[in-house]
């Protein structure tokens, strides 16, 4: 009897993961939401139950996985860990309006990820709307539709009516069969964080998606920071336990120690002891290649403890908060944590003088308990459900830690031509005023030769030997004028109002 050899494949195609960018208003989520409701909920049972970042839908038996992060801040954090998060991304624009400076952004951030474009115009069910418009104007930005003579497909849709889902949704497998998208199997898992939270019920929460091999419950599974010894259960994208999940698929996975960061890399081990070795590596190489902060004795600072619900809300936050001017003042994150505020965080605060800033999170009631007992510890916290109204509040506190700038306006001046008498530190001159107006009560500079040799103020003015509140460019005037400096015929005095505003970043 001859034996039938049967071939394991070590390969095998894969569905593409799908990255939607753009401008805030050109429907993005919208769109989302119209792919995810023509071709799940209608059909499923239940639908999705839960945002988890991601999820699959079916065009004709092939599957296309979509990744759903608001704004897409997971994107941009795992681009700059140099993790390849997409595989095919869409520009999303609208057909009423026109190519936008995040759009540009957006464009650009595709380019460095080196991964194919498709062209969304959207909204193309308003009465305004333009695609060759929008296709025109992307040309000039190098973005060339195929309609235009160039290599980048474009399909116009309306999320609103959920015209156009069916093509673009062909489009996405016609570019990713282009791309034969392979994938391991018979080799350990790897796959990329693209949410995750502290829950709890179950603890830290991470959604994933699968990049190489078949992720198992009960698998060891580490990132550079957060070690499972024994995933306990892994969900997908509906929320329903699943034994296995296979390459470009989301998944939940429940059973790390701590939150994983989003944009990490994990990978599966053989043993705790085989991850715990490489993670201890990865640490030692991050202490290597870190250094300490030397701020500028000179400088202000702003301390600032940052919590967050979710890792992607975090990164986002710490990137506006970066981008923020720190010429006069630095701000310094002592720490971004995902998670309530906590008694650690009141202690650390209290110690380095530092706000506790927190983004969708709550208090813990012993933290609110020491804050109401101990008024004089001044504990600064604050929550937001915004991150635009959370990273005003940062640059209003750092525009406080500014001293005031004192700001002077020039208002007139007058060449002395006689000097009448002197007391102490008081003298009456007269002049010509040969720029602006002189007001009683004005602050004074004297110039001599073109050099400052003293200062003063206005205590009294007069015009033809009377009292004037106000003198103009041309009139001649008497000045009782007190200040550090005996004046002489020649001087310059030129008068000038100071204002103390707020420090401006």
């Amino acid at each position: 009897m001859v034996k039938k050899e049967i071939k394991i494949e070590k390969t095998l195609n894969r569905p593409p993961v799908v990255v939607v960018l753009g401008h805030v208003d050109h429907g993005k989520s919208s769109l989302l939401e119209a792919i995810r409701d023509f071709k799940i909920t209608s059909k499923e049972s239940g639908g999705i139950t839960q945002h988890i970042g991601a999820y699959e839908v079916e065009e004709k038996g092939k599957k296309i996985t979509f990744i759903d992060t608001p704004g897409h801040e997971a994107f941009s954090a795992m681009r700059a860990r140099g993790a390849q998060v997409a595989d095919i991304a869409l520009l999303v624009v609208d057909a009423a309006q026109s190519v936008q400076p995040q759009t540009k952004e957006a464009v650009t951030a595709i380019k460095r990820a080196g991964i194919p474009m498709i062209v969304v115009i959207n909204k193309i069910d308003l009465p305004n709307a333009n695609p060759e418009k929008i296709k025109g104007e992307l040309s000039k930005i190098d973005v060339q539709v195929e309609s235009y003579g160039g290599k980048i497909p474009s399909v116009n849709v309306s999320a609103k009516e959920k015209r156009g889902i069916n093509e673009l949704l062909e489009i996405i497998l016609l570019v990713a069969d282009m791309h034969d998208l392979k994938s391991e199997v018979d080799t350990p898992s790897q796959g990329l964080i693209i949410e995750s939270y502290m829950d709890d019920k179950m603890g830290p929460v991470a959604t994933a998606i699968i990049k190489k091999g078949i992720l198992r419950r009960k698998n060891i599974i580490a990132t550079d920071l957060a070690l499972a010894k024994s995933i306990k259960s892994i969900k997908n994208f509906q929320g329903k336990d699943i034994f296995e999940a296979l390459p470009s698929q989301p998944v939940i996975i429940l059973g790390f120690d701590k939150v994983p960061a989003v944009g990490e890399k994990f990978k599966t081990y053989n043993s705790v002891q085989e991850a715990e070795i490489q993670m201890k590596m990865e640490e030692q190489k991050r202490e290597i290649g870190s250094t300490v902060l030397e701020v500028d004795p000179d400088k202000k600072v702003l301390n600032i403890i940052l919590k967050g619900d979710v890792f992607g809300s975090l990164e986002a936050i710490e990137a506006m908060l970066k981008a923020l001017p720190q010429e006069k003042v630095i701000l310094r994150i002592l720490k971004s944590e995902v998670g309530d505020i906590n008694e650690k965080d009141a202690k650390l605060a209290e110690m380095s003088k530092a706000q506790i800033i927190g983004f969708r999170v709550k208090i813990a009631t012993p933290v609110v308990k020491f804050m109401k007992a101990d008024l004089e510890k001044k504990l600064r916290i604050k929550t937001f459900d915004i991150i635009y109204e959370l990273i005003q509040d940062v640059r209003n506190g750092l525009e406080k830690v500014l001293e005031p700038e004192v700001v002077r306006q020039d208002i007139g001046k007058l060449r002395t031509i006689v000097v009448f008498w002197g007391e102490k530190n008081r003298q009456i001159v007269g002049g010509k005023i040969t720029e602006g107006e002189l007001k009683k009560g004005l602050k004074l500079e004297v110039l001599r030769d073109e050099k400052k040799v003293g200062a003063g103020k206005i205590i009294n003015l007069q015009r033809d030997k009377k009292d004037v509140d106000l003198a103009r460019k041309g009139d001649e005037a008497g000045i009782l004028f007190e200040g550090n400096i005996k004046i002489e015929k020649g001087d310059i005095l030129s008068a000038f109002t100071e204002t103390r505003q707020k420090g401006v970043l």
